[in-house]
């Protein structure tokens, strides 16, 4: 019980703050979103947006991918992310707990949680569960935020044995790591 009691602390957090979050950390997103992108290789399929937010990473990924799916547990995030998918005809919303994700298994060419992880009260529980809906070649990309992962814990959280070719981003410019890696 303590972790849901952890994830509506999260919720409340979020909701308090999504009036000012994009101003707040618009240009931090936006340098782990370019980071990110710069390692991988999108194509055509669905994509999944963990933690979206208010949507921020819509307008990198939509024009390049049949659609894209972004779930929250913030409500008031995602009353923006919301705006923001109305900006695209292949974008979709919906609050759901990325413990619990709403989707068949191997549904999605491609999963992204930025900046999620360390909300989460097991981490490594919430990377399987994202494994459970990425399709079998299907490609992962999460972040680990540095102040909270030290690198060798995030590393051991992502030591999941369904999980192959793991790429790291570290640079000094961004204050999370971000992991790159397909499903095996």
């Amino acid at each position: 019980m303590a972790g849901w009691k952890d994830k509506l602390g999260v919720m409340r957090r979020y909701d308090l703050t999504a009036d000012m979050y994009d101003e707040r950390y618009g240009e931090e997103q936006g340098a782990k979103y370019r980071a990110a992108l710069e390692n991988v290789k999108l194509q055509a399929g669905v994509v999944l947006d963990v933690g979206c937010g208010s949507g921020l990473f819509f307008g990198y990924v939509a024009p390049f991918v049949d659609s894209v799916v972004g779930v929250d547990i913030s409500r008031k995030l995602l009353v923006k992310a919301n705006v923001e998918a109305k900006r695209f005809c292949n974008v979709f919303v919906l609050q759901a707990d990325a413990d619990h994700l709403p989707f068949s298994d191997g549904f999605f060419e491609a999963v992204f949680a930025f900046t999620m992880l360390q909300n989460m009260p097991a981490p490594r529980e919430t990377l399987l569960e994202i494994g459970r809906a990425t399709g079998a070649d299907g490609l992962v990309v999460v972040t680990g935020l540095k102040k909270v992962f030290p690198l060798n814990r995030f590393l051991e959280i992502l030591g999941c044995p369904a999980f192959r070719g793991l790429s790291i981003v570290d640079s000094e410019d961004l204050k999370c790591y971000i992991a790159v890696f397909s499903k095996s």
